[in-house]
């Protein structure tokens, strides 16, 4: 997954170089998540199965949740880019449905969208605020555990959104730090490894802190 990140962020890069601005940017912070509702469907060793579970997202535990974002500059007000984002989320207070032993995306609740941004340079002296939104694909790492039925491994999950509003503010030529607020949806239809599907619509919200390389 990693790698084909690392190539889609080249793809945007190297033409770039010679006539727009292209921005990497790292990001962390505390990310968290409201209930959302969960349907078992059809699975062998789990009855058909309707809940609401209570999130949280542990932002600090590890592995940490993170984001990594690149970003071409076609004016000083308009770019575009990619953006993965490592959320997590975990039960809340530990507190599962009876007959479960595990239930969580906690190795990630990956997104990872296309984002187009809206920047205002000047406007503000040094202080530079942007908005953003994009669309894209989830690709959490499922882990439920009831029973028999064990199910641990990353999938392709369904469709992903994401909603940005922040500013950034110059440390150099080239580095500059941010800091932003970050909402995701994603909609998930995982398979069960004893057939099955589990499905669940999950938003986070996160405050985010980040530095940026600009060339």
């Amino acid at each position: 997954m990693i790698r084909a990140i690392a190539a889609s962020i080249c793809l945007i890069a190297a033409p770039a170089a010679a006539t727009a601005e292209v921005e990497l940017s790292f990001y962390g912070g505390i990310q968290s998540a409201p209930s959302s509702d969960i349907a078992i469907r059809g699975d062998s060793e789990i009855d058909n199965d309707d809940f609401s579970q209570a999130w949280e997202g542990r932002s600090s535990s590890a592995p940490p949740y993170y984001g990594i974002r690149a970003t071409r500059w076609q004016s000083d007000t308009f770019g575009y880019g990619l953006d993965f984002t490592h959320n997590k989320v975990y039960p809340k207070n530990d507190e599962l449905p009876a007959g479960y032993e595990v239930l969580e995306f906690t190795d990630g609740l990956n997104t990872l969208t296309v984002n187009a941004y809206r920047r205002w340079s000047g406007a503000f002296g040094e202080v530079t605020p942007y908005v953003g939104g994009g669309l894209g694909v989830s690709l959490p790492h499922v882990e439920v555990t009831s029973g028999t039925s064990e199910t641990f491994g990353y999938q392709l999950t369904g469709p992903a959104a994401t909603w940005i509003a922040g500013a950034t503010y110059p440390i150099n030529d080239q580095w500059s730090v941010f800091g932003e607020y970050k909402g995701t949806f994603s909609s998930n239809t995982a398979d069960l490894d004893t057939g099955g599907t589990l499905e669940t619509d999950i938003i986070t919200n996160a405050v985010n802190l980040g530095v940026s390389f600009n060339f």
